[in-house]
């Protein structure tokens, strides 16, 4: 490491494994550039309801970060974009970034949403997992960081008729730029941590769950939306299709988990615990509601993991049932969800009012992209290969070049944090040995002086 070597790193994805390790490597003196696809930082945690196993508040936990890393002045934060290039070597890494336009004048607009209150069009959010709309000028959420809205030209009236205008109109800041551009920025670093995140297997291809079609079945994450207070619904549990509380709702395990015939072969680690929780928090909500699990078996492993589940079995009255789900289809008002108790060897049928599946958890299809652009492997299931499983888990074939999170596999929180840290330990050891080098080299040349 010479004289070129740049003591900066890239962190590629802004979710609670990027913003950890962000943190760490900018609490140590060290500059950051943090890059995120969406919106405004937070990722899969800021869809969170509550935690397990503590049941404290997602958002009270993640908001102090977010706000953090968006106000951190050794944080450069790049949000609704992408990087398109890498090239160089450990040291001295050349990363191009497209920045989406936005639309919006994020240095005029102050943030105040009239835009969106006043915007006439409403269309599905994929933030709230389709149970919940959002505006075609919008943020991700309440706290979101950056709290500036984007403009959705697929959905906007103006894009696509040339009329309304509405946001330019009321902006009292006139931020509205409808000719705003893509740019390209570039960003010299000595190092890249990918924390890409993780997607969830979708509905659409499991047919035997009612292939996506059926209202009253979503997949996990719609449900902690529904369980937010910042949610469409303000944290109360209502059927999607008719707006009212289900009574009976049965939670479907390893949906699309290990199952190498149909599906993905692997286990995704966090569905028994997060099942639970959810099943808990829904009996607070519906203190008349009964909850069903079916599960294959329960993996509850961490600290105060077991105690758990335990505790929602025998304080939530939550009925556990050892088997899987063979069909889910809907009947008149109903959600019919046929399986089996393999512990009792009977057939279950039970008519519910909504059905949470537990879908597999899988690789960012981004994985993939950023995995040919660095030169670095992956498993066949697609996640990123660490050099060394067991004991180099954060470092990859590459020098300079490292993981942090569920990019490499499925993980809970604790987890996902301890591996942000340890991959930013290492880059925070790199850059020390690189400024002593220099330091040498400096006392070495005032000594020939």
């Amino acid at each position: 490491m010479g004289q070129g070597f740049t003591s900066r790193v890239l962190i590629i994805g802004a979710g609670i494994a990027g913003m950890q390790a962000a943190l760490d490597v900018a609490n140590a003196g060290y500059d950051v550039v943090l890059v995120e696809r969406a919106p405004s930082i937070g990722g899969r945690m800021a869809q969170l309801s509550e935690t397990f196993p503590t049941l404290d508040c997602a958002q009270c936990i993640l908001t102090p970060r977010t706000v953090e890393v968006g106000h951190h002045e050794r944080i450069a934060l790049y949000t609704y974009a992408e990087v398109i290039g890498v090239e160089g070597e450990i040291g001295d890494f050349q990363v191009r970034i497209r920045r989406h336009a936005t639309y919006v004048d994020w240095d005029a607009c102050t943030g105040c949403g009239l835009c969106q209150e006043k915007c006439p069009t409403r269309v599905s959010a994929e933030f709230e997992r389709d149970v919940g709309e959002r505006k075609a000028i919008y943020t991700l959420s309440p706290q979101a960081v950056p709290n500036k809205p984007v403009i959705d030209r697929e959905h906007c009236i103006f894009f696509q008729r040339g009329k309304c205008k509405a946001c330019e109109r009321f902006c009292p800041v006139g931020a509205i730029d409808y000719e705003q551009e893509d740019s390209i920025i570039e960003e010299q670093v000595g190092a890249v941590i990918v924390a890409t995140g993780y997607d969830l297997y979708p509905l659409t291809r499991m047919p035997e769950y009612g292939g996506g079609k059926t209202p009253d079945v979503i997949d996990a994450l719609a449900f902690e939306r529904l369980l937010s207070a910042s949610g469409p619904t303000a944290g109360k549990v209502l059927r999607p299709s008719d707006g009212r509380a289900p009574r009976e709702i049965v939670f479907i395990q390893c949906a699309g988990s290990r199952d190498p015939e149909k599906h993905m072969p692997h286990c995704s680690k966090i569905c028994c615990m997060y099942t639970a929780k959810q099943a808990m928090l829904y009996r607070h909500r519906v203190h008349d509601g009964q909850a069903y699990i079916f599960y294959i078996d329960i993996r509850a492993a961490g600290k105060r993991y077991d105690e758990f589940t335990q505790h929602a079995m025998e304080d939530e009255r939550v009925v556990y049932l050892r088997g899987k789900v063979s069909r889910v289809f809907r009947q008149d008002d109903k959600v019919m969800v046929w399986g089996a108790d393999t512990l009792s060897g009977q057939k279950v049928e039970i008519a519910a009012d909504m059905v949470v599946v537990a879908p597999a958890v899988i690789p960012r299809p981004q994985t993939t992209i950023l995995a040919g652009m660095l030169g670095l492997p992956l498993d066949p299931q697609g996640w990123l290969l660490p050099r060394d499983t067991n004991m180099r888990p954060v470092e990859t074939v590459r020098p300079g070049i490292f993981v942090a999170g569920t990019g490499v596999g499925p993980m809970d929180i604790p987890e996902t944090v301890a591996h942000a840290s340890g991959a930013a330990s290492h880059v925070l050891k790199l850059f020390s040995h690189s400024c002593s080098e220099r330091e040498e080299e400096w006392q070495l040349v005032k000594e020939r002086v």
